[in-house]
This record gives C-alpha cells, structure tokens and sequence, in this order.
C-alpha cells in the first residue's frame, strides 16, 4: 500500500484498486488508531481517529482532494506535500 503523506505522526496511504473497493477512498494510520476516509465528501466511513487528528486529516485531503482523486483513478501514487 503506497503512503502518499505523513505529518504530524499521521500516515496516509491508498491501497491499489485491484485489491479495493468502492467508493474511493484513502487510509489512515495514527498510533493505534485506524480509518478510512471517503474522497468526495471528506467523511470517515471506518475506524475512528481522535477529533483533532480527524480535522488535522480532514483540513489536509481539503487541499488536496482533486489530487487524491486523480490518485484513485490513475493509481498513479506519489507523495503529497504534508500540513506545515
């Protein structure tokens, strides 16, 4: 599973779309926390993150949702600059 970002102890990845299902979406991994966020509308639709994880997350895939779109339908995976 590529990582497409890491901040802040936060680690994104996207799984390849052989092995996925829809809708598209990308992982979240921070400590011993786990989810999976949908790309359309930002939402968690698994696991559960902390609330300022989820909005840090959140506030991150905003400026980078298109990309990330791009990602899913390409499965051209490369990194994406973190939060600062």
């Amino acid at each position: 599973m590529p990582e497409i970002c890491r901040f802040y102890g936060i680690v994104i990845r996207m799984y390849l779309i052989d092995r996925e299902h829809p809708p598209p979406h990308f992982h979240i991994k921070y400590g011993e926390y786990q989810a999976v966020m949908e790309l359309a509308n930002l939402n968690l639709i698994e696991g559960l993150l902390p609330k300022k994880c989820r909005q840090l997350v959140r506030e991150w895939a905003e400026l980078h949702q298109d990309e990330l779109i791009e990602m899913w339908k390409t499965q051209r995976f490369y990194p994406i600059q973190p939060l600062e």
